[in-house]
């Protein structure tokens, strides 16, 4: 059953499921929350209280914000926290990746720990090198190019195929209500105002995180020419000791939907770990 909580300038969707320490999962630009549908079962029965939240502008949450930043979405997840009664670890994938350092940085009382799942995080550069070189990096950079520009939906669906090496089984489904949501007044254009932030704001807080972090990046993710230089360079600006990364050869940007066994198989262990000091 979905419920929303209301915040100042529009209303947040999310699921709860389970029961035990709260782990709240947020999903990226241009995604709802079914992103993580095969995350959810395995993480509830593992003994965690699950939040998956359409992150604002997304899915069944509101449109017409203010600011869809990643310290808005970061604001945005601490006050569904303090609603729902924490502390919680958060998961945050791409730009939401960037919003849960943020949440944790600014309210170490209720975050103790943080998954980034091919997150945005720190302030980007064109790789030169990497658009001669890698054709998958070349390509995203050149749709992504048009989604923002234009607001391609043709383009955001050949990125998403890209973006996903291999397809999860139901991936003809998802596809079509990829496509029909985003062809929602409104939805496209929260996408591309996603785009147009910079996540510096993320990159200026990584100092200031106090809890662990676990990275996970796809070996083969086509946002970065080399995905698992860009986690060693988010771990590099945490505190020293509190970040550890993982690369998932085999996945894309999606590691959570493409790879969730082995996604799982990371998170559960670093949980157990996190929410043991809380």
């Amino acid at each position: 059953m979905t419920e929303h909580l209301t915040l100042t300038g529009g209303t947040i969707a999310y699921d709860l499921a389970g029961e035990g320490p709260l782990v709240v999962l947020a999903h990226g630009m241009g995604d709802t929350r079914r992103s993580y549908r095969f995350l959810v079962p395995g993480l509830v029965a593992a003994g965690y209280r699950v939040a998956n939240v359409d992150i604002r502008g997304a899915g069944e949450s509101s449109t017409g914000w203010d600011g869809y930043s990643r310290t808005d979405v970061a604001g945005d997840l601490v006050a569904l926290v303090r609603h729902l009664g924490g502390p919680a670890v958060l998961v945050g994938q791409s730009l939401s990746g960037g919003a849960v350092a943020i949440a944790a940085a600014s309210a170490p009382d209720l975050i103790t720990g943080v998954v980034q799942l091919a997150p945005f995080t720190r302030k980007q550069t064109i790789s030169f090198g990497g658009l001669l070189t890698v054709a998958r990096y070349r390509r995203s950079s050149t749709l992504l190019a048009r989604v923002g520009l234009f607001g391609s939906l043709p383009a955001w669906a050949e990125y998403l195929d890209l973006a996903y090496p291999t397809k999860p089984a139901d991936w003809a489904e998802e596809l079509d209500r990829t496509r029909a949501g985003l062809s929602e007044p409104g939805r496209m254009k929260v996408l591309q105002a996603m785009g147009r932030t910079a996540p510096t704001d993320a990159g200026a807080q990584l100092p200031n995180v106090a809890c662990p972090v676990l990275v996970v990046m796809g070996g083969l993710d086509p946002d970065w020419a080399d995905p698992r230089a860009e986690g060693e360079k988010i771990l590099a600006d945490l505190p020293a000791g509190l970040g550890e990364l993982a690369v998932i050869d085999s996945a894309g940007h999606y590691p959570h939907a493409q790879t969730p066994e082995q996604v799982l198989a990371l998170a559960l262990p670093f949980l157990d770990r996190t929410l043991a000091r809380a």
